[in-house]
């Protein structure tokens, strides 16, 4: 083996930053948000049922970039909190249709400034330009390896 690996810092490569990231984000995002018992991925499952009331699983999961065979179970703890019901499609009973509850629509109103105090505090070190920057870069790289996810994002 080539002893290129003994100078290699984890801490310059993209990939560890990116992991470094998305802890930041999550670790600000619990701190805000805690007390309202909502994790990222439930409050993303909750917002895509709000905007579009009778949103069926899968779509649900490809709206949120999420995997299709795990969603269920996010969608099993918001019903248990009472913030979402299901309903049989009445053109295919096999499919489930969500709608938000009086308290999920309540939750998610409750969240969603908590939810950008977030995106700010995580932003806060960037300047305005530098935000955007950083904005469209990730959304560049996000676009051009979409195929290399198994969860790609459904526009």
């Amino acid at each position: 083996m080539s002893p290129q690996w003994k100078s290699l810092d984890p801490r310059s490569l993209p990939g560890h930053l990116a992991r470094r990231l998305q802890q930041l984000a999550v670790a600000l995002f619990n701190q805000e948000v805690a007390e309202l018992g909502l994790t990222p991925v439930q409050y993303s499952a909750l917002h895509a049922i709000c905007q579009q009331p009778g949103i069926d699983q899968k779509t649900l999961a490809q709206s949120i970039s999420y995997d299709a065979a795990t969603i269920g179970g996010v969608i099993d703890r918001l019903e248990a909190r009472g913030l979402v019901l299901r309903s049989m499609s009445p053109q295919d009973r096999r499919v489930r249709l969500i709608s938000p509850t009086d308290e999920g629509l309540r939750i998610l109103k409750a969240v969603i400034p908590r939810v950008l105090t977030t995106q700010e505090r995580l932003l806060e070190p960037l300047s305005a330009a530098e935000r955007q920057e950083l904005m469209r870069l990730m959304a560049l790289i996000i676009e051009a390896q979409a195929e290399l996810s198994s969860t790609p994002a459904r526009d």
